[in-house]
Order: C-alpha cells, then structure tokens, then sequence
C-alpha cells in the first residue's frame, strides 16, 4: 500500500481504496498525474477521508477481496463496511462532494 496522505487513520475514518493493477508498479510507478490528482482529493477531502492506493502487484489478496472485473477501481469503505466503488480512476470534478456525502450522516 502506498498512502497519499500521512495522517494516521482514525477508527471510524472512511478510506478511499484506489486500487491499480499490477503493471503500475512493476513496470513503472503510479504516473505523476496520477499522484498529483490523488494529493489534489485528499486535500479537499481534508481528515474525512483517508485516500490509499493498492497496488495487485504487493496486495493480490486484498484487491481480490473486492471481486472486481477490471482495475483500476475506486471502493470508500468505513469500518469494513463499502459505500462506494467505481471501476477506472473517476474524474476530479465533482468526487470530493460525492465521496464526503457518502460518509456524512
């Protein structure tokens, strides 16, 4: 796993999965655009939620868990419970509002 963001993960704190297939760091690292997007949502999205990314390469068994057909995929999760996935990196316009309402109460 690789984190965005450096803050320590609070019980209770949603977390954006950002899972990637395994060619993104076998055969070169998560693209710069990519991280850079990734940095830009977590600072709006602030200490609601923690965005990680997951790599199939280091975690097989964890992007396996979420039995999806194609990477990358998008899945929020709070306390083991999934609120959210998308399959391909959704578009920055609009994500932070649409995560943040799928964890207000």
């Amino acid at each position: 796993m690789v984190p965005v963001s450096t803050s320590p993960v609070l019980l209770g704190t949603a977390v954006l999965l950002v899972l990637l297939p395994p060619d993104s760091t076998t055969q070169a690292p998560v693209e710069p655009g990519i991280r850079a997007a990734l940095r830009s949502l977590q600072d709006q999205l602030g200490s609601s939620i923690r965005v990680l990314t997951i790599d199939e390469a280091n975690h097989p068994a964890v992007v396996r868990s979420f039995g999806l057909d194609e990477l990358p995929a998008c899945v929020l999760v709070r306390q083991g419970v999934e609120l959210w996935r998308q399959q391909g990196l959704p578009a920055e316009d609009g994500l932070a509002s649409t995560l943040l309402s799928k964890v207000s109460p």
